[in-house]
């Protein structure tokens, strides 16, 4: 599933590709194939006519900016948005703009959804009220913040970044790295964290979501960026998908486990418990 960096290199390739600020939107169209979630056609009558002037992301979410509304576009495991006229199976949207092209969202295995929120609800909206900080954007996220947000906390640290309401966009992959590169087990309890690795842990997080956003991301399997390239951060995974492999520090060999659900890898040296 696209996480915090794929969504980055999304919204990054729109920008590139579309006509902002300025660009006007003269319809939408959905298919008869539901999302994961329906949308409403009334909702989607109010857009007619808007300027489209930016596109943000927030969390994992892809916010196309008009003069009323946000288009909210979640890529659920398999969406991708591109700009083409014609129309190919598992085109489930198709904003029609003002340049007479067309901004298509494709999601073969239909766990995105698209939405519509006014401006003014954005931040008290129940998708968005409860998620903690930007890891990459501000300075919200920061070592003092992670190690008060983790006392008293017994989960596993992994566990605990990939919490939404504790800092956005840290999913999987990226949690197992940015934990080797500060040298944590992923087992620790949150609350056992001390102030020095809630340090290197921040500047680990940020360090992995920033190379992972200037490689585009990361295919594993179904990620591609607007236009469909792919990313190749994949290509510098450290833990992540090496278990029984040396570790490229010590050479001892990387473990996995499943932890919550989650399959974890990580170095038994350099990441002593």
């Amino acid at each position: 599933m696209p996480e915090l960096p794929e969504v980055e290199t999304v919204k990054r390739g729109l920008e590139q590709i579309l006509d902002l600020p300025g660009e006007r939107l003269l319809g939408v169209e959905m298919s008869a194939q539901k999302l994961r979630f329906s949308c409403n056609l009334d909702d989607l009558d109010q857009v007619k006519g808007q300027h489209l002037h930016s596109v943000r992301r927030r969390a994992k979410y892809l916010l196309f900016e008009l003069d009323r509304h946000y288009l909210l576009s979640h890529l659920g495991m398999t969406g991708s948005w591109r700009i083409e006229n014609e129309s190919k199976k598992h085109d489930h949207v198709r904003l029609k703009l003002k340049s007479n092209r067309v901004l298509t969202y494709h999601d073969p295995r239909r766990f995105g959804f698209f939405e519509v929120v006014n401006k003014n609800d954005l931040e008290n909206h129940f998708r968005f009220s409860h998620l903690g900080p930007e890891p990459v954007d501000g300075d919200e996220f920061s070592a003092a913040y992670l190690y008060e947000k983790s006392r008293g906390r017994k989960t596993s640290i992994k566990t605990f970044i990939m919490n939404q309401e504790v800092v956005v966009g840290v999913g999987n992959i990226y949690a197992s790295e940015a934990l080797y590169m500060a040298g944590i087990h992923p087992k620790l309890l949150a609350h056992k964290l001390t102030r020095k690795k809630a340090e290197q842990l921040v500047r680990a997080i940020k360090d992995v979501l920033n190379e992972a956003i200037f490689c585009g991301g990361t295919t594993i399997s179904d990620f591609k960026q607007a236009g469909g390239s792919s990313g190749y951060f994949q290509n510098f995974l450290l833990v992540y998908g090496r278990g029984l492999e040396e570790c490229h520090f010590c050479g001892t060999m990387i473990q996995s486990q499943a932890i919550v659900g989650r399959s974890s890898f990580w170095c038994p040296r350099c990441q002593k418990l």
